[in-house]
């Protein structure tokens, strides 16, 4: 019938078009893999050529979807941001305990913190020269610590009285001043205190 064989065919048509779109998807994902790994491994400039090689794509490839090395910080830094806050939830739903999920959700904010180090020159650049959106990280990261401490005050693991941008500021603390020690034991042990600091106290506390 040619109702059918039309049919057919606009399927037929169709279908290099989603594997284009398809492979374009697996390369990005690949490309913005890769850079944050760079990013995380160093704290000098990342060589671009270096992040398509470990993609496994050409350079060509890698500015079709990031035309700038502004372009691929921002999209990693925004890749990264989402990841941390969306990493709450889950977090809370595996632990126990609210003050187990937010150690938990400390640790992952760290490593993102450890990327964005690699990313900082570019992205103060951008954000005063307008190439890079200024995203709403604090308010974001805020919001995740005061939704984990609501958590803790209700399975009483956690205060009642914290002001959750506090906490922000004390992570924030720990992570610039232990960037040039870059050893992850200072780390976790300063972590550890932070969500002692954040225990409700016990009845020989005073």
């Amino acid at each position: 019938m040619p109702g059918t064989e039309s049919a057919a065919t606009g399927r037929d048509a169709a279908a290099p078009a989603r594997a284009a779109r398809s492979d374009a998807r697996r390369n990005r994902d690949r490309l913005l893999s890769a850079a944050r790994e760079a990013f995380a491994a160093s704290p000098d400039a990342v060589r671009l050529d270096a992040v398509a090689k470990a993609a496994g794509v050409g350079i060509g490839t890698l500015y079709r979807h990031f035309p700038t090395r502004e372009a691929l910080v921002e999209a990693v830094y925004s890749a990264e941001l989402d990841a941390v806050v969306a990493s709450a939830p889950p977090l809370l739903e595996e632990h126990r305990s609210a003050a187990a999920a937010l150690r938990a959700w400390m640790s992952r904010y760290a490593e993102f913190f450890k990327v964005k180090r690699g990313m900082t020159d570019t992205l103060r650049a951008g954000w005063a020269s307008g190439a890079i959106a200024t995203p709403a990280t604090r308010e974001r990261i805020t919001a995740t610590i005061a939704t984990m401490l609501r958590h803790g005050t209700e399975d009483g693991s956690l205060r009642s009285d914290v002001d959750p941008g506090n906490v922000t500021v004390m992570l924030l603390g720990i992570f610039l001043s232990t960037t040039s020690i870059d050893a992850v034991d200072t780390v976790d042990q300063l972590l550890d205190l932070v969500v002692d600091a954040l225990r409700p106290a016990g009845p020989t506390d005073g």
